[in-house]
């Protein structure tokens, strides 16, 4: 048995601010892992395992037990709602999901409409709450190209500044939601690990309050 406590951190954007969050919280951590080939690595005292994994795979990961502990978006978790504790919203990697619509052009909910999105269940479960007529398109790359080939009339996505949807000529219509990084616990490693991975949580939002 592993007695070191398993992290999963998610590769891209989050990667370098969860590591950074951690170095705050008193977790030895090098800094020049991200962009290596290697898949796991250590703190300096030997209290965590750490594993880069895509966003998407680490709720599988941690829910089943292969890991811990994970740090994962809150849109990632709404669309795989995973059996896991969220013990900790750790206010990194903000931004929203919205509906956006190509500029010039209007939606009505009552009426048919196709929605291209990353994010099949978390909009179906939007637009079930406005009690909308939709057709979801399921789509892994750039959904902003979708309405301007005709694909769909409007998408469901991620923004930050929303610079990337002007440039495609779209516009926020509506929030679903705000979108942050949250910590993640497998619900057996909460009781057989319980010292060193409440000892983190308390760490992290130590820092986490600190910074609000």
């Amino acid at each position: 048995m592993n007695t070191r406590t398993l992290v999963a951190l998610p590769k891209g954007r989050l990667f370098d601010t969860a590591l950074d969050l951690l170095r705050r919280a008193g977790v030895g951590v090098v800094k020049e892992f991200n962009g290596s080939r290697r898949l796991t690595f250590s703190d300096n005292e030997g209290r965590f395992e750490f594993v880069a994994l895509k966003p998407a795979d680490i709720p599988v990961y941690v829910e089943s037990g292969a890991l811990d502990v994970g740090v994962v978006g809150s849109d990632v978790l709404r669309e795989t709602e995973p059996d896991v504790y969220e013990p900790l919203d750790l206010q990194i990697g903000k931004c929203r999901m919205v509906v956006a619509i190509p500029e010039g052009t209007e939606i009505v909910y009552n009426h048919s409409l196709r929605v291209a999105t990353k994010y099949p269940q978390t909009a179906a479960r939007f637009f079930r709450s406005k009690n909308a007529h939709v057709h979801i398109l399921r789509l892994e790359g750039s959904v902003e190209i979708a309405p301007l080939l005709g694909l769909s009339q409007a998408i469901v996505d991620l923004v930050e500044t929303g610079k990337t949807l002007r440039e495609n000529g779209m516009r926020i219509f509506e929030d679903v939601g705000p979108v942050s990084a949250k910590l993640i616990v497998n619900r057996t490693a909460m009781k057989t690990k319980s010292a060193s991975i409440s000892s983190l949580i308390t760490d992290l939002d130590g820092v986490v309050y600190a910074n609000s």
